[in-house]
């Protein structure tokens, strides 16, 4: 008997279509991933395995839990099923924990709920979970919060939470889009390791058939809620046979060419810049301490030149980029832009700042949802002393949408008409449109499906021989920052430890921490074909 059978799975929300015959088998012990692009049907999929589905939601075929049809089962029984013979790990470790509550009581709230053992058993259980993701409570005592913890470690208590009954069946949703490499190759481990001691069975929702390479033992693909291919995982790698599962794959190695970067002027010179914050009071009377979250860090960014940064979270690769746009002062050393300084007389210089702009994560995030396209991409004018009006702002709007693959059309909707990948071409217009000397690009294309991702790097490539850009691309995704940039800086704990030409430090890495992050980063084997018999 199958631990989790689902026939012909048809789902619609107030008449829409969202999953149309769907068909998928977990057995004990395997890990069976569901991969497709955002609007596939992952998620659906997995919530209605979880029955928390929306109102209007209507529901036909059969999903069968260790023999046990779900789809008729009345809300009380599920609650029962929730926790103890299903688990589920969401994606955003901070939205899925209370940020009030000690991670230890959270752990025991399963627990507790489910009445599977008293109080002190239950906080004897909760420790025992949270030291095997990784969470020792000598080191990570039970009274700890949620924001005292890093991205990884949240993961892990969300992880803990899922598994605290031992379930059956465990589903993770895209548990590790947000994290950096490492800790993205760890929470797998973790995962696989628990698969492994519990025998339980995993659905794997992910947009990255990278990630679930080694990790599958089956893949599913998923598109407009349909089933296009389903195949165990080697299978599956060797000989895809679906126009879009393909699509995926290529995506995943996608490769961009970048015009040769320009002469070697400098536009931008970080000479040993420090940031430090102030540490709590560990004594009534004690002064506080510091925490040195940039730490001498000097390099030179030429005009028309790409540049990447790469880190783990932590490593101050936000502070350093906060402290460029002038946004926080330091310590000690200077910033300059185009020779002139960023921050004076500890105040930010807005002249200088007016020449730099960001794209930041969220595409939708960054932009306030209650105004029109053309007044979100025209934000940077409020810099200019003489911002432009009438047909020449109408005009620079038009080019801009038409640069980055829009329509001038577009200027009169909102936001929330776009797709993630047509929000963050948005966003490159907004950052463009005052033909800035430096543009930032906080993990701009993290969020994005890998199909989007292609997209949006072709994109910029367009732009690099267009506009001649020069910025700096901060991102956590390695095969990303080789692709898009000629130049990268690899930081660690506040510091520069590698810098050099892109494809030199990837193929030939120096530091043991460049070692580390590239052995950390998920790849896919290379396709060899299968071989008739």
């Amino acid at each position: 008997m199958s631990l989790l059978r689902i026939d012909d799975l048809s789902l619609s929300i107030h008449g829409f279509d969202i999953l149309k015959g769907v068909n998928l088998i977990i057995e004990p012990g395997e890990i069976v991933a569901v991969t497709g692009e955002s609007g596939s049907g992952k998620s659906m999929t997995a919530l209605a395995v979880m029955q928390l589905l929306p109102d209007g939601a209507r529901t036909s075929g059969s999903i069968r839990l260790d023999g046990q049809e779900i789809l008729t089962l009345p809300e009380t029984r599920m609650c029962a099923l929730r926790g103890a013979a299903v688990g589920m790990v969401f994606q955003e470790p901070m939205t899925a924990l209370n940020p009030v509550k000690t991670i230890g009581d959270q752990v025991m709230e399963t627990i507790l709920i489910h009445k599977a053992m008293p109080p002190d058993q239950a906080e004897d259980r909760a420790r025992e979970v949270l030291t095997r993701v990784g969470l020792p409570p000598d080191r990570f005592p039970l009274s700890r919060y949620p924001h005292e913890l890093s991205g990884g470690q949240r993961q892990r208590v969300v992880i803990a939470m899922a598994i605290a009954l031992r379930p059956k069946l465990l589903i993770a949703d895209e548990p590790t889009t947000a994290l950096d490499v490492t800790t993205q190759a760890q929470i797998l481990d973790l995962l696989k390791g628990l698969v492994d001691e519990y025998g339980m069975g995993m659905l794997m929702i992910t947009h990255d058939l990278a990630v679930v390479a080694d990790m599958a033992d089956h893949i599913t693909v998923m598109r407009h809620g349909e089933v296009v291919e389903a195949a165990p995982t080697p299978q599956l790698l060797a000989g895809m046979k679906h126009p879009y599962t393909k699509m995926l794959f290529a995506a995943s190695e996608h490769q961009v060419t970048l015009p040769e970067p320009l002469g070697q002027e400098p536009l931008l010179a970080v000479a040993n810049v420090v940031r430090d914050y102030p540490l709590p009071r560990t004594r009534l009377f004690a002064r506080p301490g510091q925490h040195r979250a940039v730490d001498h860090v000097s390099f030179t960014l030429h005009r028309g030149e790409r540049l990447g940064l790469v880190g783990e979270s932590g490593c101050g690769k936000s502070t350093l980029t906060r402290a460029i746009l002038g946004l926080e002062p330091v310590q000690d050393g200077h910033i300059l832009l185009d020779g002139q300084p960023v921050y004076t007389g500890n105040r930010p210089n807005l002249a200088v700042r007016r020449r730099m702009q960001v794209v930041f994560q969220d595409p939708y995030g960054s932009f306030n949802p209650r105004h029109r396209v053309d007044r979100l991409v025209t934000e940077p004018f409020f810099l200019l002393e003489k911002p432009p009006t009438g047909t020449e702002r109408r005009d620079r709007i038009a080019e801009m949408l038409t640069a980055v693959g829009l329509s001038p059309d577009d200027a009169g909707k909102y936001i929330h008409e776009f797709s993630g990948g047509q929000r963050q071409r948005i966003a490159i217009a907004r950052a463009l449109i005052t033909r800035p000397q430096l543009i930032l690009f906080d993990e701009a294309v993290s969020a994005l499906d890998v199909s989007v991702r292609a997209q949006i790097l072709d994109l910029l490539a367009e732009l690099c021989a267009a506009y001649d850009l020069t910025y700096l691309f901060i991102s956590h995704d390695l095969s990303v920052v080789r692709t898009i940039t000629d130049r990268v800086m690899v930081m660690q704990a506040g510091r520069i430890v590698e810098q050099g030409e892109t494809e030199q430090v990837f193929s030939d890495p120096q530091h043991p921490y460049t070692e580390a992050l590239i052995a950390a980063a998920p790849r896919l084997p290379r396709r060899r074909p299968m071989v008739a018999r």
